[in-house]
């Protein structure tokens, strides 16, 4: 009997890099791995059983394109549910956006890079959940307002960060 999807991929984490790069050698049709790194490795293979359970094509197309396994209606549901659901993280899909543009933006409000209003941004530092929730006009973190993401940074830390790379915006 054939394991679940869940199973095969749970199971990636117990094999060694010799048998997870055999595994990939069998899911990608002989394709050699372009890197032997464990979590590189577990990532692909998990995604590749995802595109062979799920309807993606047969034919491994490699990395180059993210979603390149799977068939465009698949891709363009994708694409649909990431504009509509996560705004926060489709970088990859928002057009790129001049200097001037952005210029601009800041001049009448918000900055581009930041998440929608209501957003909780999280950030584990120093073993401890950290948690902003981001404003129309500023931040809120422990119940108070701050006005600028870095000096939420600073309030973490206790030392000078740029916020948008403390939280990896």
């Amino acid at each position: 009997m054939k394991d679940t999807i869940l199973a095969q991929i749970m199971g990636l984490k117990s094999l060694s890099t010799e048998e997870l790069l055999k595994k990939y050698e069998e899911l990608f049709d002989g394709k050699k791995a372009s890197s032997d790194n464990r979590i590189y490795l577990v990532k692909r293979i998990a995604y590749r059983l995802q595109e062979l359970e799920y309807g993606g094509s047969t034919r491994p197309e490699g990395p180059a394109h993210h979603y390149s396994g799977l068939s465009a209606k698949a891709k363009d549901r994708l694409k649909e549910l990431i504009e509509k659901y996560d705004p926060v993280n489709n970088k990859a899909i928002r057009p790129k956006v001049s200097i001037e543009t952005q210029a601009r933006t800041k001049t009448r409000g918000r900055d581009i890079r930041l998440p929608i209003p209501g957003t909780i941004i999280t950030k584990d530092y120093r073993g401890k959940k950290q948690q902003v929730k981001v404003l129309e006009d500023g931040f809120e973190y422990e119940g108070k307002i701050y006005k600028h993401l870095t000096a939420v940074a600073e309030k973490i830390t206790g030392a000078h960060w740029n916020g948008y790379n403390f939280f990896n915006l």
